[in-house]
């Protein structure tokens, strides 16, 4: 019997390579897609990796067309490519915008769409799409409209989409993160924010991929917005 396939957006770093590890423990074929990878990322048995612009349709065509080629399905699509960009909404210029949403939406709307359209055909899936607890939990001091304007679209499709495709055995899911430390930013970014988090730490990508596979085996779960955040979006 084939093993059951994921295919992770952003999975070159941090939490996306976080993901291609746990997905390929848990016993999945993966099909990780990035804008580049390491040279040290060939092709198994059980990973392939896409490179090029998640935002390109012909990039997602290539990812989908990889998992049905060689392994023969499409079970799991972890939406995980993003682009952070910070500032006051006054400051944002146009090139950050369109940079923003050609990732965040663009990028999800080719690849959920060509995903979706495989798993009806095979009677069943998931997909589970990545957002910020700022959507919930506004920062004064980290103004993020557009962070927050694209990925709190994410969750809103989430939930539509959950419904839409319900009935076809296909379960949608978000996680919404607060502060995850991942090995490509400078570690003393993350000086003091440990005192405002309620659990009084930092998130670790280990936190996601446990969320995320626990969102894989909880069958009964769609449509929900898991906060992997320390307690942010309660209000701490």
């Amino acid at each position: 019997m084939s093993p059951p396939v994921a295919i992770i957006t952003g999975a070159s770093q941090g939490i996306g390579a976080g993901l291609v590890r746990g997905y390929r423990s848990a016993g999945y074929a993966v099909v990780g897609v990035a804008l580049s990878f390491p040279s040290a990322d060939p092709d198994e048995s059980d990973y392939v990796a896409v490179a090029g612009d998640i935002a390109d349709a012909q990039t997602a065509r290539r990812a989908v067309d990889q998992a049905r080629d060689r392994f023969g399905r499409v079970d799991t699509l972890i939406n995980n490519a993003g682009i952070y960009i910070g500032k006051s909404f006054t400051e944002y210029t146009l090139d950050e915008y369109e940079a923003i949403t050609a990732v965040n939406l663009t990028g999800f709307f080719h690849i959920t769409q060509l995903a979706i359209a495989e798993m009806v055909d095979r009677g069943g899936g998931h997909v589970v799409n990545v957002s910020t607890s700022l959507v919930d939990h506004p920062d004064n001091t980290r103004p993020a409209v557009l962070p927050a304007l694209t990925k709190g679209g994410l969750v809103a499709a989430s939930r539509s989409l959950a419904i839409e495709y319900a009935s076809r055995g296909v379960r949608v899911n978000a996680v919404s993160l607060g502060v995850i430390k991942t090995p490509d930013h400078d570690p003393a970014s993350y000086k003091g924010l440990e005192a405002l988090r309620p659990l009084g730490r930092i998130g670790e990508v280990t936190d996601v991929v446990d969320a995320i596979l626990y969102l894989e085996r909880a069958t009964f779960v769609t449509g929900e917005t898991l906060h992997v955040d320390g307690g942010q979006a309660a209000g701490g």
